[in-house]
């Protein structure tokens, strides 16, 4: 039986951040994931790919992981363009207006996986158990014990939680969670437009809920995020391909001329959750596990990041106080980490509730305030340089 000072269930994005952010320290990790860490890639890109703000590529290009991802995986985007299709508001962010040279990139999700598992891998501070579950998670209070598929036992001072929005850790915590349904549904797929991209990310908000085209390293390829009322996501998923290009085309104003998608949909329930409790004797949670919202701005795999940053944070600084890491076990050690997590997590859930409610719907008055609030921020230079700020993490 074998013994770690933290245990990461979830070998996700956020999970192998964690242990990578960990690298320098003597913190035995385990890392347990019911699938294979790395994957092939497919030839075509990757259904499901996240932006990833100037903060955490910053992180990401200290630790190393930056350069292992590979480069016709990823496309840096240098502007956005955000309008309302049934109004006059529009607003545009330049990397350059911030003396910048990208704004961010769009990154396939497995290749992220990949190049974190490859330097994961290499930690000899880490143990990977990969392709195997949990059977059994017992809490105990000097130390809890998993039990793995096939009876292996290891047994841990700290168990984080990073894995995922059905967390079992959270579960088995019993730690209360705050559900709401958006009552839309989301579809993702890639399409070649007629016209190049140019590096620029693209959303328009529509009566039903917004289209997002980000831009994939192939100049004519996007992956479109389409999040709609349910009834609407159904009824535009049963279309046949040809009509389905023509009302993305329509519906995107031809800002990259005639769309055509190439790939099969991918589709998901929006909801938010939020965890109302992310620490306990020996057990928190990061990521998705603690949080999730509506994807309108690209910000869940941003703000689980900056989860992983800041429990690495505390965690090394328990590190050197002790010289046996029992305090992993104290809650009260993770209650700055809690409070300041916590918050960020509630403010992005409210604005995002706040976009969403904004941003959805043919109401005559709700159009003309939203066109005028895209405007006025896209004409005032300092508010329009905060908001790019905010989604650049800087």
């Amino acid at each position: 039986m074998q013994h770690f000072d933290m245990v990461i269930v979830g070998g996700g994005m956020v999970g192998l951040a964690l242990a990578s952010a960990l690298a320098d320290t003597d913190i035995r990790i385990a890392i347990i994931n019911s699938r294979a860490l790395k994957a092939e890639l497919s030839k075509e890109p990757e259904l499901r790919v996240s932006a990833i703000n100037q903060a955490n590529r910053i992180q990401f290009e200290a630790m190393g992981v930056w350069d292992a991802i590979e480069s016709n995986r990823l496309c840096n985007y240098r502007a956005m363009h955000v309008w309302d299709q049934d109004s006059f508001g529009e607003i545009d962010f330049h990397a350059k207006d911030l003396q910048l040279q990208f704004l961010g990139a769009i990154v396939e999700n497995q290749a992220l996986v990949n190049a974190l598992a490859k330097q994961v891998k290499h930690q000899s501070n880490v143990t990977v158990f990969e392709n195997i579950a949990i059977t059994q998670l017992s809490l105990g209070e000097s130390q809890h014990a998993i039990v793995l598929d096939g009876g292996g036992l290891m047994t841990a001072s700290l168990i984080v939680g990073a894995d995922g929005a059905n967390s079992f850790v959270r579960q088995t915590a019993k730690f209360p969670v705050t559900l709401g349904d958006y009552g839309q549904t989301a579809i993702v797929a890639t399409v070649r437009s007629e016209r190049p991209h140019e590096g620029v990310a693209r959303q328009v908000f529509t009566p039903f809920g917004p289209l997002a085209l980000l831009p994939l390293a192939d100049p004519l390829l996007c992956s479109i995020v389409w999040s709609q009322d349910t009834a609407e996501t159904l009824r535009v998923m049963a279309l046949a391909d040809s009509e389905f290009n023509k009302k993305l085309s329509v519906v995107s104003n031809h800002s990259l001329g005639r769309l055509q998608k190439i790939s099969k949909f991918q589709s998901f329930p929006l909801s938010r959750q939020y965890a109302r409790q992310w620490v306990d004797t020996g057990i928190v949670l990061c990521g998705d596990a603690a949080h999730r919202f509506h994807p309108l701005a690209g910000q869940g795999a941003n703000l689980g990041f900056e989860d992983a940053w800041c429990l690495a944070k505390t965690l090394k600084s328990i590190a050197a106080r002790q010289t046996n890491n029992s305090d992993f076990r104290s809650p009260w050690e993770f209650r700055e980490y809690e409070r300041s997590r916590k918050a960020a997590a509630v403010k992005m859930i409210g604005a995002m509730e706040g976009f969403h409610q904004a941003f959805t719907g043919s109401n005559k008055a709700k159009k003309g305030l939203r066109g005028l609030a895209l405007a006025a921020a896209n004409a005032i230079s300092p508010i329009k340089k905060e908001l790019a700020r905010h989604a650049l993490g800087i």
